[in-house]
């Protein structure tokens, strides 16, 4: 499906072993809620498991939601095996407890999006129908 009607997929994973996932699925309800295709992965997901996962479901995006303080390192992992599975459209982002001096760093890295404590999830939507239909145009498929 092109254009207009596709449906954006997202997958939204809990990387690590934090068990804490209200967030997560809060943000994975109003994506839902919004018209998107969304895929939950659950609790205590490796970047390995995820990509995985992404590339199977052929998701627009990912979504880590991160709040152990490993930020850096599954930014880093998902998109090095994104890079290295030739799947490098997908668009990465996410939240979580995140230090505001982290977040030009994962800009760096290739994360588009960076979404904090108390960012409403109207603003996670609007961004991934904003961002979404960009990266269709750009790779021709929109």
């Amino acid at each position: 499906m092109q254009g207009v009607d596709r449906r954006i997929r997202v997958l939204i994973a809990k990387p690590g072993l934090d068990g804490h996932d209200r967030g997560a699925k809060v943000v994975a309800r109003a994506l839902r809620d919004a018209g998107m295709e969304v895929i939950y992965t659950g609790l205590r997901q490796t970047p390995e498991m995820i990509v995985s996962a992404a590339i199977q479901e052929d998701v627009d995006a990912i979504g880590l939601s991160i709040l152990s303080g490993a930020h850096m390192h599954y930014f880093r992992e998902v998109k090095r095996l994104l890079d290295e599975q030739g799947a490098s459209d997908i668009l990465l982002f996410g939240g979580g407890i995140i230090p505001d001096e982290d977040v030009p760093k994962l800009k760096a890295l290739g994360v588009a999006a960076v979404f904090g404590p108390g960012t409403s999830t109207q603003e996670i939507v609007d961004f991934l129908k904003r961002a979404v239909p960009e990266r269709w145009k750009a790779q021709g498929l929109a």
